[in-house]
């Protein structure tokens, strides 16, 4: 159970080119990306909104005890 050989990396390097081809891997990787780039402008989007409003939701504790 040591560390993988350079053979074994080319191995399975050779069986995910077979599984999914040479265009599969870049256009899965740009859909990635267009993912995270979507996250964030989201994500600024969210804060840009509640800074121009001022609004911003609190929460308070019930103190009906």
């Amino acid at each position: 159970m040591g560390s993988f050989s350079m053979w074994h990396w080319l191995i399975v390097l050779a069986i995910v080119l077979l599984l999914f081809g040479r265009g599969k891997i870049p256009e899965l990787m740009g859909d990635v990306a267009k993912g995270i780039k979507s996250f964030k402008k989201g994500m600024s989007d969210d804060e840009t909104d509640t800074a121009a409003t001022g609004k911003s939701v609190d929460h308070k504790a019930d103190e009906t005890k």
